[in-house]
């Protein structure tokens, strides 16, 4: 996924710099971290390319796919060197952190920095007038950039994220997060809470708490727990929507779950990530949890939160994974009965556990006829539960235009499904009450209840 940002600066008496994010929600607060940094140094942020003296790339290396775009980049830039050579190009994120000395010799990338290494740009910047290149990639047992203010790039100014945490521990096979982003590390609930009542003064309505693994939040000076640092938050700012992800499974407790049937501005919805329907998959993919536990899980939000949202990931094609395991998969989407999930065939990442211990034995035709099963399952999961809204009145905080009309308005449930309704008299930012009068397996749509 490419974020592109609109927030323009016009004093052409600075330094300009262009951002462009790929993946994550973690990276999308990660370029705002990097920007209120940059800023801080006497740059100022231009939306547009051929208007800037440094570009900026915030890669992602969770899958090939996401790094084949970035590559694919570089070629522009390549060709905007050779306009304004003057220009320098600065790759940033977990692609630079894996991948840093094959970016060096790359003669496009003036810079490469690591998630940790932030706060180094300004000064790396300033080593490359020389000529020379710039490298900082050392991961850290501290960093949580706490103490800055980011700079919101959103397009709406009404929903934002706020890191709550950096790294993991998981170390799930597949996975390159434990590599590109350290070991994990939590931040003082404090700073957490002034970031969140900063958001709500400059008018923003909704705040999604970030982490790697929420669940595993642990402010050790006063061993703070996730669910009553949730709890902090939400009373805190009473008036707006609180969200949080990502979950996982072997650590979601029902404190939780419990807090957030207890406080009417935490939305009830849950990301909670399964990747495999079988036992046997989910343990060569370290993920600590079997089927039956993560179904318990199911049930115990339904329990606990009768309307809540669940969406999910998940993996088709993982190392070793037999028709028998790909149909536990299917199985498993039934009986959880997801709103909507993210679906990927299984891509090897150099270095993981996956590489170094599995083989990549699932042919490629099969992963996409599995990935494509599974697909087509969650879209009609997806339209059921789009169903069971129509003539329910739901309440709606309007984030954008519709991107088909500048004529409707478009926002999220509590239970994050999207909804479409006529604008009439409404702004980006109202909450509105919304009848729903039909739906698509990706949409809601509505008339606004005036």
């Amino acid at each position: 996924m490419k974020i592109d940002y609109i927030r323009p600066v016009f004093d052409k008496t600075t330094p300009r710099f262009y951002i462009e994010t790929y993946g994550c929600q973690m990276n999308v607060n990660d370029s705002e971290v990097v920007a209120s940094i940059m800023q801080k140094a006497g740059y100022s942020i231009t939306k547009e390319l051929n208007d800037s003296d440094i570009i900026l790339i915030n890669t992602c290396s969770i899958r090939e796919n996401a790094e084949q775009r970035v590559w694919g980049r570089l070629d522009v830039f390549r060709q905007e060197k050779k306009k304004r050579p003057e220009v320098r190009v600065a790759l940033i994120g977990c692609m630079a952190e894996r991948l840093k000395d094959k970016l060096l010799e790359n003669q496009v990338v003036d810079i490469v920095v690591g998630p940790d290494a932030y706060r180094d740009l300004p000064k790396l910047l300033a080593e490359t007038e020389s000529g020379q290149k710039g490298i900082n990639v050392l991961l850290s047992r501290e960093e949580t950039y706490s103490d800055i203010s980011p700079v919101r790039l959103d397009k709406n100014g009404v929903t934002a994220f706020v890191s709550i945490m950096r790294g993991c521990n998981n170390v799930c096979a597949f996975c390159v997060v434990p590599f590109t982003r350290g070991t994990e590390r939590s931040r003082s609930p404090q700073t957490i809470v002034g970031e969140v009542e900063e958001l709500r003064d400059k008018g923003y309505k909704e705040v999604t708490l970030l982490g790697q693994n929420v669940d595993s939040y642990l402010w050790k000076p006063e061993n703070l727990n996730f669910a009553q640092l949730l709890e902090q938050v939400a009373l805190a700012v009473p008036q707006m929507r609180v969200r949080f992800s990502t979950s996982h499974p072997k650590d979601m407790s029902d404190e939780v779950l419990v807090t957030m049937a207890r406080h009417a501005n935490i939305c009830n919805y849950i990301h909670l990530p399964v990747q495999s329907g079988s036992t046997e998959v989910l343990k060569r993919m370290n993920r600590k949890y079997t089927r039956e536990e993560y179904l318990e899980r199911i049930k115990k939000i339904r329990e606990i939160i009768p309307d809540c949202g669940i969406s999910t990931d998940i993996i088709a094609g993982f190392c070793g994974e037999t028709i028998e395991d790909h149909k536990a998969t299917l199985s498993l989407m039934a009986t959880a009965a997801y709103d909507f999930a993210y679906m990927f065939n299984y891509s090897e990442r150099p270095n993981t556990k996956a590489a170094r211990h599995f083989a990549d034995d699932v042919p490629e035709h099969e992963k996409t006829e599995r990935l494509n099963e599974i697909i087509a399952l969650q879209n009609r999961l997806s339209l059921e539960s789009h169903r069971n809204e129509l003539g329910k009145t739901v309440e709606v905080l309007a984030e954008a235009y519709s991107k088909r009309s500048d004529k409707d308005l478009c926002g999220r449930t509590a239970q994050n499904k999207m909804v479409i309704f006529p604008r009439k008299n409404y702004r980006i930012g109202d909450t509105v009450l919304v009848k729903i009068v039909s739906c698509t397996s990706a949409t809601l749509k509505g008339e606004a209840l005036d």
